[in-house]
């Protein structure tokens, strides 16, 4: 049932035409900056934005001029975990699991996932109850599922990306908000 309802969404996703999907972005980006979440943040975990995702390269470079503490995600798999590093720029990412732009930086650069003060998480879709559909490899749940801390999981998404209901297990971890090109969408 995910794998199907994920490759529907992707699909719907990757049929959005480039300039659309660029106007789209920039709204998104937009409300990102505006919320108080973003602004209080002094450290914000980003996923570096791979196809058709919302793109999230032109938001970090902005939140690092901001002066906020940019970290990225880098998986280990042999460990089955995300590695997060804070990038001091954006041109320190290269192609890295299943292709997509990660740091490959040094140790002293690693960073705890309770330093963070705001999650960007990506996934194919959302529901209205914060509800992800990931990439069905599990490595943003078994991360956030670690936070000492209480802090925000926002879900960037184009509008196209909401569906009514996603199937969800217990160790699924659910965003707080979700940003679309057209609504800002707080889950209680």
């Amino acid at each position: 049932m995910k794998k199907k309802l994920r490759k529907e969404i992707i699909e719907i996703r990757n049929s959005i035409p480039s300039l659309e999907r660029k106007k789209k972005d920039l709204r998104i980006m937009k409300k990102l900056f505006t919320i108080p979440e973003f602004k209080k943040a002094q450290t914000v975990l980003f996923y570096a934005s791979f196809r058709t995702e919302v793109n999230t390269i032109g938001m970090m470079k902005e939140s690092l001029k901001m002066g906020k503490r940019v970290v990225l995600p880098k998986v280990d798999k042999d460990r089955h975990k995300l590695n997060l590093y804070q990038i001091k720029d954006a041109g320190e990412l290269s192609p890295g699991y299943s292709g997509i732009p990660e740091p490959f930086l040094p140790n002293e650069r690693l960073i705890n996932i309770n330093e963070v003060d705001l999650v960007i998480v990506p996934g194919a879709g959302f529901d209205y109850s914060g509800s992800r559909l990931g990439y069905g490899a599990g490595y943003y749940d078994a991360l956030l599922s670690n936070m000492q801390k209480k802090i925000p999981f926002i879900a960037l998404a184009y509008e196209e990306q909401l569906v009514q209901s996603i199937p969800s297990e217990l160790y699924d971890v659910k965003v707080n908000m979700i940003i679309t090109d057209k609504q800002v969408i707080k889950i209680t």
